[in-house]
């Protein structure tokens, strides 16, 4: 799906009321990339049958594999922080779907996510806070909104928060 093409059949949505109590779709930022709506969202990667390899998103191929050869797999929600940084100012637009000026950007951080056996996964962090980071740390999905979209769905997209303890 691309970004601000409106409803579409067979799109995952949600729906939600906003501040102003008008219910709001919500829509995934692309077809295939994670669950949801679920209670417990995942990644969607894929493992080569032949080799064991990991790659995400799903519908990337690996080393040493044809197509036929991967197969759909749900990746882990929780990992460990594996390097970050926060982004400080507005990435150019495209590639960038959301189109941001100085005045309006809000930075937010972005890193690497360890899931266990797996692969890293490159992400947005839900804290810009650099005192509420450290590598390392345990993190968990979670589906979060990216922005409007052309018609009013809210765009989700994943992110990955530090873990909650317990």
């Amino acid at each position: 799906m691309s970004v601000g093409s409106g409803p579409q059949e067979g799109v995952a949505r949600s729906r939600r009321e906003n501040e102003g109590g008008h219910v709001v779709q919500q829509v995934p930022i692309a077809e295939g990339l994670f669950t949801w709506p679920a209670e417990e969202p995942r990644l969607l990667g894929a493992r080569c049958t032949k080799t064991g390899t990991i790659v995400f998103p799903s519908d990337a191929s690996a080393p040493g594999c044809a197509p036929e050869d991967m197969e759909t797999v749900e990746l882990s929600s929780r990992g460990t922080l594996w390097s970050w940084t926060i982004q400080g100012f507005p990435p150019k637009s495209p590639p960038y779907a959301k189109v941001e000026t100085p005045a309006t950007f809000e930075p937010y951080g972005v890193g690497y996510v360890e899931l266990p056996g797996e692969l890293r996964v490159e992400t947005r962090l839900t804290t810009a806070d650099p005192d509420e980071l450290e590598i390392g740390m345990p993190m968990e999905l979670r589906i979060v909104p990216f922005m409007d979209d052309e018609a009013g769905n809210t765009v989700m997209t994943f992110a990955f928060a530090p873990a909650e303890e317990g």
